[in-house]
């Protein structure tokens, strides 16, 4: 049995189901779950902004709810051009994309702020009219005056309310005159309890250490706490996950639902992201920046497995968590109020989890051998002489071999991995210096290798190595030294046994003969 009620004022929407062995007629009601991931077109997405879109669309999830993306462009002196449509593309590559925005529609858009004004101007007027609002006159210059003042007296800065005195009259002489007013909240003493969901039982009497904020600016443009509860009631938003930055501001949010005659959703404040060393997490810093971090090669499995693991909110931590894990381990009542510790130094241990967790499924590694060989053709393509190295058994081998060692494909470009796609030039000069022996260990491993069965294993093949050593009456770490500089000219990297069977018989004994000849 379904069933619809409504909150008071049309503030929620709520689906009531009959539970299993209930009695005829009695349901449980369950408010609708919708909630809003509202960053500001001001900057690209980061970390901190993540860590709060990725815990409203696992409360979402969790409880079969929606999860919607709202610009808030209200700021318009510091909107940054195409930042909006990257916030969305970033939630989107990282697995999390919302159910209602701009892009994808909805039933309660428009999902951009300045395309709302309407709403905004029509809740001022209410405001108004019941004189939980009035008209501002001050000058900039004026306001100015009032924050040097109180700077000099060592005080907070804070508005006056001298407006809020203006007679009736007064003010209709200003409006007549053409002085641009704008629409201040009018604060009411005491303090309305809150119990946030993570932070319990909190009051803040704002009204003694605030004068009353303006809602609506001279160019009809609104504030964000005007703009927030209009679009929340409106929007059917039945609960707020955002930063605990925002938790003082909530005195003066549940004023203006209450002088709206509008429901107010459930508050649950996240605490706050710092650096290791407990210093805020810079929203400029292009270290933190999604877009850079994907351009680095990092998985957005990753990221989101990071930010979830600095964090609190789930009953315990550990590396390698999926999205749908993540979904199903979230538990709201887990998150504390101590802040979140984020490790970036941890990245590459994270990326490395999930990279080998990609290579080990089938279905994925097929795409991420076609994003490797893109790369090597855009990095490497003029300088590779042998296609087969671009061929999907020659890179599924070398990511199967290299699973667990490498943190992200970028690292298979590096100078320090060139001899698995580019042939080196290694004389026989060179090898003699390594060892008098060379030319007889080459000879003896292509006659090796020639009897097949060798690349078995990494095991097999040191076992064989180390058995031909023997038969050469030559040091085993002679033989190696001469093998991984005939094979890759670089005196160190993965096993010698693992460069083998990456390059294949073929390719080893190619490039003994090479070395041999030059």
């Amino acid at each position: 049995m379904f069933c619809v009620f409504w909150r008071r004022s049309g503030a929620h929407r709520g689906v009531c189901t009959r539970q299993p062995g209930a009695r005829r007629g009695v349901c449980t009601r369950q408010p609708e779950v919708r909630v809003r991931f509202a960053p500001s077109p001001t900057g690209f997405l980061h970390l901190g902004g993540l860590r709060t879109a990725l815990y409203n669309y696992l409360f979402a999830k969790q409880r079969r709810g929606t999860f919607i993306l709202r610009i808030e462009d209200t700021d318009r002196d510091r909107l940054v051009p195409g930042a909006a449509d990257a916030i969305e593309d970033m939630l989107e590559w990282a697995g999390i994309p919302p159910d209602e925005s701009s892009r994808r529609g909805g039933n309660y858009g428009p999902y951009v702020q300045s395309e709302r004004l309407h709403l905004y101007s029509q809740a001022a007027s209410s405001l108004l009219h019941t004189g939980h609002a009035y008209y501002c006159f001050c000058t900039n210059q004026r306001l100015e005056l009032l924050k040097r003042e109180a700077q000099r007296s060592g005080h907070a800065p804070r508005y006056d309310n001298r407006c809020r005195h203006l007679g009736q009259e007064q003010v209709q002489q200003k409006l007549a005159s053409g002085v641009p007013p704008v629409v201040r909240f009018r604060l009411a003493s005491g303090a309305d309890p809150l119990q946030d969901l993570v932070f319990g039982w909190t009051r803040h009497e704002v009204a003694s250490v605030e004068g009353d904020p303006v809602i609506l600016k001279a160019d009809g443009f609104p504030t964000y706490h005007l703009a927030s509860v209009v679009d929340d009631h409106h929007m059917r938003i039945s609960h707020v996950l955002r930063g605990s930055e925002w938790l003082i501001s909530s005195a003066k949010h549940l004023q203006l639902f209450r002088a709206l005659a509008w429901s107010p959703p459930a508050y649950a404040h996240l605490p706050l992201m710092l650096n290791p060393d407990g210093s805020k997490l810079s929203k400029r810093n292009g270290h933190t920046l999604i877009q850079s971090l994907r351009e680095k090669g990092v998985l957005p499995e990753s990221l989101l497995d990071l930010v979830t693991h600095a964090g609190s909110g789930f009953s315990s931590n550990r590396i390698g968590r999926r999205l749908d894990e993540l979904i199903l381990e979230f538990n709201i009542s887990k998150i504390t109020t101590h802040s979140a510790l984020l490790d970036l130094d941890k990245l590459n241990e994270f990326n490395r989890v999930h990279l080998q967790r990609r290579i080990e499924d089938q279905h994925v590694c097929v795409e991420l051998q076609d994003e490797l060989r893109q790369r090597l053709l855009h990095t490497h393509g003029s300088d590779i002489s042998d296609h087969t190295v671009l061929e999907p058994q020659y890179i599924h081998r070398v990511l199967q071999l290299r699973k667990g060692h490498i943190c992200s494909l970028r690292e298979l470009l590096d100078q320090s991995y060139s001899y698995l796609w580019i042939r080196p030039r290694v004389s026989s000069q060179r090898l003699k210096d390594e060892s008098a022996e060379a030319a007889d260990i080459a000879a003896a491993v292509i006659q090796l290798v020639g009897a097949g069965g060798l690349f078995s294993s990494t095991e097999r093949l040191n076992r064989e190595l180390k058995l031909m050593a023997s038969r050469l009456n030559t040091k085993y770490s002679s033989v190696m030294r001469v093998l991984r500089l005939a094979l890759s000219a670089q005196q160190k990297g993965p096993s010698v046994a693992e460069m083998m069977l990456s390059l294949g018989e073929q390719e080893v004994c190619v490039r003994l003969q090479k070395a041999l000849e030059l």
